[in-house]
């Protein structure tokens, strides 16, 4: 069902937590991004922590649907990149697909996840189409590189993973052989797919729409010039 008022939204959590509590795994659509916020005490305070309160016993099995991002003309409450809120709370997994295909098997894997789920879908891509394929895509928390490139990384999520290999393609023409990884989690973070890929090509460009100073990018630009700082010709770049 979905709720489309903020304060429908802020009690709609609650509910689903009973509901994961009996048995039952709840997917709350939420609508849209910036109306989740009402949401967020019993996102982070509740749905985040109880599954450790009570020591592993209590499992919550709840799938929370944000459309989040902008490209659809939409101003105000219709296009935050809100990422970083939930990906900064222990206790959640965040992910986010960026073609259909994976629209379709992400959401199967979160619904049967153990843990909650937030899963953020692109608005951006929402009038997207393609063949989806019926074996099961890759592991939830898995990124996967969707274009072998030899000079540089492009590393995206959601939305930008479409931008990110029209991007790629179009370097061709400059003589650039880029490869796109699609990070598909945001959390927990698959670093052994995005170093391997950085350290093969030596330099690394992060896409996202979140704000540069402290977005998700950030992290992930920390993160890999660590794990990768030998292998680097370049600083990692965040656009």
């Amino acid at each position: 069902r979905v709720f489309d008022t903020p304060l429908a939204e802020a009690g709609i959590i609650g509910t689903a937590i009973g509901m994961a509590m009996n048995g039952l795994v709840p997917v709350v659509e939420m609508q849209f991004d910036a109306f989740a916020y009402p949401a967020f005490e019993q996102i982070t305070s509740h749905l985040a922590k109880l599954r450790n309160r009570t020591r592993g016993r209590l499992a919550l099995p709840v799938v929370v649907r944000i459309p989040y991002g902008g490209g659809i003309g939409g101003v105000e409450h219709h296009s935050d990149a809100s990422e970083a809120y939930y990906v900064h709370t222990p206790g959640l997994r965040v992910v986010t697909p960026g073609s259909p295909a994976d629209a379709y098997h992400l959401l199967r894997q979160s619904i049967e996840c153990a843990d909650p789920v937030i899963f953020l879908e692109p608005k951006l891509r929402y009038w997207s189409k393609e063949p989806v394929p019926a074996e099961p895509g890759p592991a939830l928390d898995r990124a996967v590189v969707r274009r072998a490139g030899r000079d540089v990384t492009l590393i995206a999520y959601g939305g930008m993973l479409g931008t990110a290999i029209e991007t790629a393609e179009a370097a061709v023409e400059e003589g650039w052989d880029v490869e796109v990884v699609d990070l598909r989690s945001l959390s927990p973070f698959d670093d052994a797919t995005v170093a391997e890929s950085v350290r093969r090509t030596g330099r690394a460009v992060v896409v996202h729409e979140a704000a540069g100073f402290a977005g998700y990018g950030a992290e992930l630009a920390a993160r890999l010039t660590e794990q990768c700082f030998h292998y680097l010709e370049a600083p990692i770049l965040r656009v």
